[in-house]
């Protein structure tokens, strides 16, 4: 990934268009070598969740285009490359595998981020019908190791049809079911065997994908 951080930290001092046009060769270097991780990835990731098999590895990949239609930063390139490794071989259908690289900044994560309505509803309801096996998963030796917690933006109250001294109030008041593992150091993200590092701590996530497949049928 050395030649990903390179380029990044070159962009994050150079955000625009004409820096960025007149190294674009330097960008498609860098670009070719995350989907080169990428691949590694999905591979190691299929050995222990097959649902992945098949999944594109460019198409798992974000583009480092900015939607600034909305944004008072008019910066038009991302400063991170990041992929989603998820069932259906597109991004963000079901609950996947997220790589993000970035200078000071890589990180692991997975789970389901801000599912719709209807899907958070039924996390919720499986939370609640099967509270011992959902609370199973953060008490995982592994999970602990690499996430610490289930993570995600919360409700201030109970959501609505939850009583408010639920016992398991504090995973239904969330609005995403998330699992990140932060602040990777730069000698880990370019050594040579980092893609067997992700795939270790992707297999820790897993047993929380499958709950949130299996509750969202995806």
């Amino acid at each position: 990934m050395k030649k990903v951080l390179t380029f990044l930290k070159k962009l994050e001092k150079n955000n625009n268009r004409d820096w960025f046009q007149a190294n674009k060769p330097e960008y498609e270097a860098a670009r070719e070598d995350f989907i080169g991780l990428v691949e590694k990835l999905i591979a190691g990731i299929s050995k222990f969740d097959p649902e992945i098999i098949g999944t594109d590895p460019k198409k798992a990949v974000f583009r480092i285009y900015r939607d600034v239609r909305f944004s008072k930063d008019k910066s038009p390139y991302k400063l991170a490359f990041g992929a989603s490794i998820s069932p259906g071989a597109t991004k963000m259908e079901g609950a996947g595998y997220y790589v993000h690289i970035q200078p000071k900044g890589s990180m692991l994560a997975g789970g389901k981020y801000m599912p719709q309505s209807k899907e958070l509803l039924a996390i919720r309801n499986a939370v609640v019908k099967r509270s011992k096996d959902f609370l199973k998963i953060p008490k995982a030796k592994k999970f602990k190791e690499y996430f610490g917690e289930i993570r995600g933006d919360k409700l201030k109250t109970a959501p609505k049809g939850f009583p408010k001294d639920h016992e398991m109030i504090e995973y239904l008041r969330l609005k995403s079911f998330v699992a990140y593992h932060e602040k990777i150091p730069q000698k880990t993200v370019t050594d040579p065997k980092f893609d067997k590092y992700a795939v270790r701590v992707f297999k820790a996530m897993k047993p929380l994908n499958d709950f949130l497949r299996e509750a969202i049928g995806k």
